[in-house]
């Protein structure tokens, strides 16, 4: 078994007791939160999330592991907010959403390993459901609009930006003009042709990629449903392009104790072992995920 490489863990996380700023719905049971959180706002990179609890209720006990949506500045120009975006659906979000702006919230980051930043020509997003929360950042560090963590990564790494945006019907397609305004290329399909296509994430993309003369110019992002990235990944894999999954296994630690969000992931001496979406995730190259 391979030893965690101490990066893996989560020794640079903040602890932050804070209130929130913003908390409004954006789409059917679909809130944005903004809070005040700038040591976690300073070092995170797209792709890492946040856990986060309502201060002062144990019920429930453990927090809520959320991708870290946007991060925005203050008036002398210091990253300081972070937004995330939530579905209202169990016994942490649903008083979350009627929380009103002063409530207390505790929450802990930046937690987990984000996205690479490898060159391409063109960056595509795939993504279903609430799987679009991670992407906003990463686009615009592809662009190069804007630089994350305390060392200023690399950004401006692709040239075009797109995002393929699924879901069961318009009422839940969340943060479009976001991506709009980013200068993202946005396609939307839903289940029910109530907006864009109709038609499954993994279908527009293979559409799109064979479009594409030079597919080892392009990179694929995917984040949703498991059986949608499943589909996206097995397509990459068979057509060759670079591909890396954000994983949403559930959790309840977000720091590598409780291993109760392990993936299967394959291993180079062909095998596969247990791996944590928590402290070895949540981002994996497609190929490496143990989809059975």
């Amino acid at each position: 078994m391979t030893k965690l490489h101490a990066d893996y863990y989560a020794d640079s996380m903040t602890q932050v007791r804070t209130t929130i700023v913003l908390n409004e719905q954006i789409a059917e049971s679909t809130f944005r939160l903004r809070v005040e959180a700038a040591p976690i706002a300073a070092n995170a990179v797209p792709g890492q999330f946040v856990m986060i609890r309502m201060a002062g209720i144990n019920a429930p006990l453990i927090g809520r592991a959320l991708a870290i949506y946007d991060i925005l500045d203050n008036d002398q120009g210091e990253p300081t907010y972070v937004d995330v975006i939530y579905l209202r659906k169990g016994a942490l979000t649903t008083p979350l959403s009627s929380a009103s702006v002063g409530t207390p919230i505790d929450l802990w980051g930046p937690l987990g390993n984000g996205f690479s930043n490898r060159d391409c020509q063109t960056l595509i997003m795939a993504v279903g459901g609430i799987g679009q929360t991670p992407m906003l950042l990463l686009g615009r560090e592809a662009l190069g609009d804007q630089t994350f963590g305390v060392q200023n990564r690399a950004s401006g790494w692709a040239q075009n930006a797109e995002i393929i945006y699924g879901a069961r019907n318009a009422n839940l397609l969340a943060g479009v003009d976001d991506f709009r305004k980013a200068g993202f290329e946005v396609t939307l399909c839903t289940d029910d042709g109530s907006l864009g296509q109709q038609a499954l994430v993994p279908d527009v993309l293979k559409e799109r990629l064979t479009e594409i003369q030079d597919l080892s110019t392009v990179r694929v992002v995917t984040c949703g449903p498991e059986i949608m990235m499943e589909k996206v990944a097995q397509l990459c894999e068979s057509m060759g392009v670079d591909c890396q999954v954000s994983m949403e296994t559930p959790m309840a630690c977000g720091i590598g104790i409780c291993f109760s969000c392990v993936a299967k992931v394959n291993q180079d001496d062909g095998e596969w072992d247990y791996k944590r979406t928590c402290v070895e995730g949540p981002i994996f190259d497609a190929c490496k995920i143990c989809w059975d």
